[in-house]
């Protein structure tokens, strides 16, 4: 086991061996799409809590649409912003009540009532903030969900992955029971966020008294040097010419399961990597924004807009091809259950 310098109730611990869950046999090999469902915003300026546009509703749409015709059901972890909206709360709650969708919640604290903190890099990270802040914006941002959508919200991300010490507490207490806030092989200390470098790409019971279910995000290192990912993290963080070699080489390469910024084909080494590592449940994610050209760096035309599609259509066919069915909330609580 890895020692971990976290407390066992700490979200950023590294789980004891007899914490990662295990999957029964019929549950097979299954994947989710999860979508951080947030307010346009510009991705390199300053934090602004007046910035709090959501204009994608329609795109919203197209994509919902694109996702339900190919029998995937996403999990929509949104926002107060966007649960606040008069035109995406009531979307949201639309497909949740039609069984077409699960609704969670995503924590951008900058943005999220009670506004108390002064809005800084540092405290983008809801788990920098002191624990009853953090709890009362979660707290209100899980009633705001319950109030549109008539169900209380039961999986969480925190927003920029900004989990900290009380976040785990916070979330058991709340009612969560399922956490996708772990970016498993990134490390956001730079920026006074997580270290997630050396957390495992399976999930595992967390929280206090294991009562969450950790579905870390899916990221891969690929390539003949793949085994050793772990071991040259540090190189990866820092890019540079070294890193740049190794990936261009295709000898060892960080692929996160995602169309932003990762090529279909990288997906693909990357759900090869994962599965041949024994992962049964991929985690797939992108930002609702990058729905409708102009928001994101991902997608800035609609030529950008048809290639997002277009990655879909191949990966899904490439999961489809390895045997990887879809699967929601439900199927993941029944699967896993407690502890």
């Amino acid at each position: 086991m890895i020692a971990s310098a976290f407390s066992p109730e700490d979200l950023r611990a590294h789980p004891a061996r007899e914490d990662f869950v295990t999957l029964p046999p019929e549950f097979g090999t299954r994947f989710m799409l999860v979508v951080d469902t947030e307010e346009e915003f510009d991705w390199g300026a300053p934090f602004d809590r007046n910035s709090r546009s959501v204009t994608v509703c329609a795109a919203m749409r197209r994509g919902q649409e694109y996702f339900r015709a190919a029998g995937v059901k996403p999990l929509y972890v949104t926002d107060y912003p966007v649960i606040d909206d008069p035109q995406a709360g009531p979307m949201l709650a639309e497909w949740q009540a039609r069984g077409e969708a699960d609704v969670g919640a995503h924590c951008h604290p900058w943005v999220n009532p009670p506004h108390e903190e002064e809005v800084s890099t540092a405290n983008s990270f809801a788990g920098n903030l002191p624990e009853a802040l953090e709890r009362a914006k979660i707290t209100a941002l899980r009633d705001r969900i319950a109030e549109v959508t008539g169900r209380t919200p039961l999986a969480f991300r925190a927003g920029r992955y900004g989990v900290g010490p009380n976040t785990g507490r916070i979330l058991a207490d709340l009612g969560f029971q399922l956490d996708t806030s772990v970016r498993s092989r990134f490390d956001y200390s730079a920026q006074a966020g997580p270290d997630f470098s050396d957390l495992p790409v399976k999930p595992w019971y967390a929280g206090p008294a294991k009562a969450l279910i950790e579905l870390p995000l899916s990221t891969a290192y690929a390539g003949p040097l793949g085994r050793m990912g772990g071991r040259l993290q540090t190189l990866i963080e820092r890019g540079g010419l070294a890193a740049g070699v190794l990936s261009r080489a295709r000898l060892l390469q960080r692929i996160p399961l995602t169309p932003e910024g990762v090529s279909a084909a990288e997906a693909m080494r990357g759900i090869d990597a994962l599965l041949a590592e024994g992962v049964r449940l991929l985690m797939f994610s992108f930002h609702s924004p990058t729905l409708e050209p102009g928001h994101t760096p991902y997608v800035r035309t609609q030529a950008d807009l048809t290639a997002f599609y277009r990655w879909w259509d191949s990966v899904l066919n490439y999961l489809a091809l390895r045997g990887v069915a879809s699967a929601g909330v439900g199927d993941v609580l029944a699967a896993c259950g407690p502890r």
